[in-house]
């Protein structure tokens, strides 16, 4: 049996129909780019029945030219009782131009009988004259049997007819699908194997993730012979989403040896995931599997110890080989080595003995105990270290800033921050609009420092969180915000804490952007050089 296994992405389709999900078109373009830079076999890029926007990205992708990844179109068989020539959706599909095709037929008696209502003849059919319709036009079909593990486990005969049905009709591949994502792997092992065994035609997997067991059932698809295995690229997907091909692929080629994509693009895998959750405007899981922030991530003693030592002892691979990192979190637990780390991106010449760690480890504790937590807000803590080492120049200085709240309230417009700062004894007063007064802040701080740091304005908060650190003190408690910036490339995270709101976001704001400063004055001096 060949040891390649075709992906197949839906992030453009199902991944669409989750929750707070919504791409442009040129969302999708971009999302296509990126899914065909790492070598993605198939993407499926919408149904262009179903509105006009993807009916207008069909138009914009014939003109796209893609290294290796086909796009596909995605409809239903046609409706009962009436034939291809005339079936609305299969006119769509051919209008849409692809060279590959996918469509969804009932492998589940009860669905066809009940939801669509009409009969298990009717149905097969539906997908026959569906399939060869589609092939008499030269297309590359898939056909997805929906709720097909449902459908088996209640009329095995009827499922396995139905597949029967779009295999005589030409169907290049048959995906089954768990629609219900209710099906345990065991059942998908041993029900792929028995579809396998019988037809000639290539299997493929879709699962859903309402279990939980998304990823392990495409897993145990590919282990019973599947080799088309469809997902989207970090998860997204209707309900609790989809099979996370950020998973799926490095578990088969760097666990299993089997090809998913090209060799080279393993190590982009992270950058690809990070990508795709820009473009989709949601952030990242940090505990994704392999690309999130947190795979790598050691905050035990023993743990950093332990992997300072061999890195075997607590990751199950190199974190460069997708692409990602290791990461040592700061804090009261984490023991001398993860700081040491740390202070080795500052000073490498310094030891865990040298007595500047020990003044930095107390440093640190001082600060935690007064509320900081620097496990999430890495670049603040360098920014510690590079002030107790005597490393550290302020790149501007705060004169006085001002925020009003505003009444009544104006959508993305309810308050106003005027800000006074100093750079190299230059004075810049600017004001701007918010949503809230951090939000107008945020703004202010950096529209005064574009003016001196024209990068600046490449930088913006994806995310933004407070934490009451002692509720009895009621209104007049002490808070600790955490920020997270980007600049469309790097994330970093800055915390600030105080009994003020406002000012607690203002150390955050101040250490995010310096961090975002002093990164780029240290690469373009190691450029220079």
């Amino acid at each position: 049996m060949s040891n390649k296994v075709f992906i197949f992405d839906s992030t453009l389709r199902d991944g669409a129909q989750a929750d707070g999900i919504s791409f442009s078109v040129e969302d999708k373009v971009k999302v296509v780019k990126a899914l065909d830079e790492i070598g993605v076999d198939y993407i499926e890029a919408g149904n262009p029945m179903s509105n006009p926007k993807d009916m207008e990205f069909f138009d914009r992708i014939a003109h796209l030219e893609l290294s290796q990844a086909r796009i596909v179109a995605f409809g239903s068989t046609r409706k009962s009782n009436i034939s291809p020539q005339e079936d609305a959706g299969l006119k769509a599909l051919e209008k849409a131009g692809t060279s590959t095709v996918a469509i969804f037929g009932k492998c589940w008696d009860f669905h066809v009988t009940d939801i669509i209502e009409t009969s298990l003849e009717e149905n097969l059919n539906m997908i026959r004259d569906s399939v060869a319709y589609l092939k008499s036009l030269g297309k590359e079909v898939i056909f997805d049997g929906e709720h097909f593990f449902d459908g088996f486990k209640n009329n095995s005969e009827y499922a396995m007819q139905c597949l029967a049905a779009a295999a005589e009709a030409g169907a290049d591949c048959l995906v089954l699908c768990d629609t219900n994502g209710g099906t345990f792997p065991s059942e998908v092992h041993d029900i792929t194997r028995k579809v396998v065994d019988t037809f000639s035609t290539a299997i493929g997997i879709h699962c859903h993730n309402d279990c939980g067991m998304a990823v392990a059932n495409s897993q145990m698809a590919v282990e019973a012979g599947a080799r088309h295995v469809q997902g989207t690229f970090i998860g997204y997907g209707e309900r609790c989403g989809n099979a996370n091909l950020s998973t799926i692929i490095p578990n088969l080629q760097l666990k299993r040896k089997m090809e998913c994509i090209p060799e080279a693009s393993i190590p982009r895998l992270t950058m690809i995931a990070l990508t795709i959750a820009e473009i989709s405007n949601i952030s990242l899981n940090k505990r994704e599997p392999y690309v999130g922030r947190c795979a790598f991530t050691h905050k035990g003693g023993m743990h950093v110890d332990a992997v300072n030592k061999t890195p075997q002892s607590f990751e199950h691979i190199d974190p460069e080989a997708v692409g990602n990192r290791r990461i040592f979190l700061t804090s009261e637990v984490a023991g001398r080595g993860a700081v040491i780390s740390k202070i080795h991106k500052v000073s490498p010449e310094l030891t865990k003995d040298s007595p500047e760690t020990t003044r930095i480890i107390k440093r640190l504790k001082e600060l935690e105990h007064a509320g900081y937590q620097f496990e999430a807000a890495e670049s603040s803590f360098e920014l510690i270290i590079r002030k107790e080492l005597g490393k550290y120049r302020p790149l501007f200085e705060l004169v006085s800033f001002k925020v009003i709240g505003e009444q009544p309230y104006r959508e993305g417009l309810s308050a106003t921050a005027l800000i006074k700062i100093i750079v190299d004894g230059k004075e810049e007063i600017t004001a701007a609009e918010g949503e809230g007064p951090v939000n107008a802040l945020d703004k202010a701080l950096r529209k005064a420092l574009e003016v001196f740091y024209p990068e600046i304005a490449q930088v913006y908060l994806i995310d933004y969180k407070v934490r009451v650190l002692d509720g009895k003190s009621a209104s007049a408690s002490k808070v600790r915000v955490l920020i997270e910036s980007t600049d469309g490339k790097d994330t970093w995270a800055s915390v600030g804490v105080s009994r003020d709101i406002i000012e607690a976001s203002w150390l955050a704001l101040v250490d995010s952007v310096e961090y975002k400063l002093i990164k780029d004055i240290e690469s373009k001096f190691k450029a220079y050089l």
